[in-house]
């Protein structure tokens, strides 16, 4: 049976990496390792070593040039230094770019969360409809209420999409916190291609009814259509702006004392049990 090895990374403003790496381990994962991002770039860490990668969420470099904009320059140009464990060559050519295109292709998993997300669409690593075509097409910008938003959301999830991290759920609530969650496409054929193609596996919905919704504050960003994660077309690369890390247990919930039915286990920890089953 494979081990699952998860990699979560921090520093830099990244500020879930514990709740990220804990629920990575309740959900059954070998290791949780987090790992500061300068270790990868110093070569004192390697992304092969793991199959599951989980960029956590945060104010990474404190959204400086916007969210996420100047992590994903980093991750574009930083070259990979030769570690303590190698000798001692002075470097190599390689760029932190190079090893998480090389995980991508490997058929392993990626999760990005709330800043994790933005990253991966600032660097085309979301949707990803071609293989290898690693422009970006979507973003994500400001919420359309102008201010930072903390509230728990309602989730339905499309039960047609290839995302192996939202397989068997139907519905759930999480929390979000961002201020630059509002999912745009570079224009509205793609948004009809991604929701086509069940690219979209998460959506914000109005609990009252069960349908994906724009109204705020059920939308807490304005997403067209009540868009509230991406996938690629393999279901193996998840970003989504909620924090399902944020919600595996039951006294996590804000009214868990009111809701005596509520599961001992947080329906945010399935998202990681689903990668940890796909990966052994």
């Amino acid at each position: 049976m494979a081990k699952v090895k998860a990699l979560v990374i921090s520093g830099n403003g990244i500020n879930c990496e514990r709740e990220t790496a804990f629920a990575c381990r309740a959900a059954g994962a070998d290791a949780a390792d987090i790992v500061p991002v300068w270790d990868l770039v110093a070569g004192e860490a390697r992304l092969s070593d793991y199959n599951l990668l989980c960029l956590a969420g945060g104010f990474q470099d404190g959204d400086d040039l916007g969210a996420s904009r100047a992590g994903a320059n980093r991750y574009r140009h930083a070259r990979i230094g030769p570690g303590t464990d190698r000798a001692a060559d002075g470097g190599s050519d390689k760029r932190l770019w190079d090893g998480l295109k090389e995980f991508v292709d490997a058929s392993k998993l990626v999760i990005g969360i709330c800043n994790g997300f933005q990253l991966m669409v600032k660097l085309g690593i979301l949707p990803l409809l071609e293989p290898g075509d690693h422009r970006q097409t979507v973003t994500l910008t400001f919420n359309d209420s102008g201010r930072f938003e903390d509230r728990w959301v309602d989730l339905a999830c499309d039960p047609k999409s290839p995302c192996v991290f939202t397989r068997g759920i139907e519905s759930f609530e999480v929390p979000i916190r961002h201020g630059e969650g509002k999912l745009l496409a570079r224009d509205s054929a793609l948004m009809d291609e991604l929701s086509r193609r069940h690219l979209i596996p998460v959506r914000y919905r109005d609990p009252q009814t069960g349908r994906p919704t724009q109204e705020y504050p059920q939308n807490p960003n304005g997403s067209p259509g009540g868009a509230a994660g991406l996938c690629d077309p393999t279901g193996r690369l998840f970003g989504l702006m909620p924090h399902p890390e944020c919600n595996t247990h039951r006294t996590h919930h804000p009214r868990w004392t009111r809701l005596p039915d509520l599961p001992e286990e947080g329906l945010g920890l399935k998202i990681f049990r689903n990668a940890v089953e796909f990966l052994r």
